[in-house]
């Protein structure tokens, strides 16, 4: 029961996340989404604000954190409404930098590449030329966060926006995922020895070593 409980919860937060992408392409379409490409330009700002409160140590900084959010999207509300597709793109383009920044950091000397970390996790230790893979893959999310946060960028400025509105609500996913079986087919090619293995084992792996930290 659990697990089904957990399955139906992924696949709600999967369906609003789909929902929230298409208002925000109708918003970006409509001479009348002012307000609501306003509202829905904020919102991801208010729902980070709220994770935030409700995970912080003390009552008071959660309420603080929230005024000053309400305080802000009131005094540059108008800026909003005009400005509401520059605020879409800024948040699509630094989802894109953080990604990129946080697989990059990890190949810098004496650091672990994140999916040689994500391997072991999996797989336990790892010989050296499935380590050697691994680092390569990071190296090759690095490349493709890049590529994702030029190509929103020149669309965005470039483009119309109906155009980018497209590649930012419903191609970034797909393509992403692509990503992923493009990688898997690759790894069955060069490590055709080594047992198959998908993001979902990693994602579980990772769930369980939190779970005994804690």
């Amino acid at each position: 029961m659990p697990e089904i409980t957990r399955i139906l919860r992924l696949i709600g937060i999967a369906l609003l996340f789909i929902t929230y992408l298409m208002f925000v392409h109708y918003a970006n379409l409509s001479a009348q989404g002012g307000m609501l490409a306003a509202l829905l330009a904020v919102a991801p700002i208010f729902g980070l604000a709220l994770a935030l409160a409700w995970i912080s140590r003390t009552r008071l900084t959660g309420c603080t954190l929230l005024a000053v959010c309400c305080i802000a999207s009131w005094a540059l509300w108008p800026l909003i409404r005009q400005h509401s597709g520059f605020i879409f793109w800024v948040q699509d383009v630094s989802l894109q930098l953080i990604l990129l920044m946080t697989f990059a950091r990890t190949l810098l000397a004496g650091r672990k590449p994140l999916c040689v970390y994500f391997a072991e996790m999996v797989h336990g230790s790892l010989p050296a030329r499935q380590e050697q893979y691994a680092r390569w893959v990071t190296v090759a999310w690095v490349i493709f966060f890049g590529m994702m946060a030029i190509a929103t960028t020149l669309l965005f400025f470039m483009a119309p926006l109906a155009v980018w509105s497209f590649f930012a609500n419903f191609l970034v996913l797909p393509l992403t995922a692509l990503m992923f079986i493009a990688e898997y087919l690759v790894r069955r090619r060069v490590l055709p020895d080594i047992p198959p293995g998908h993001i979902l084992d990693a994602v579980r792996a990772y769930r369980n070593s939190s779970a005994r930290a804690h």
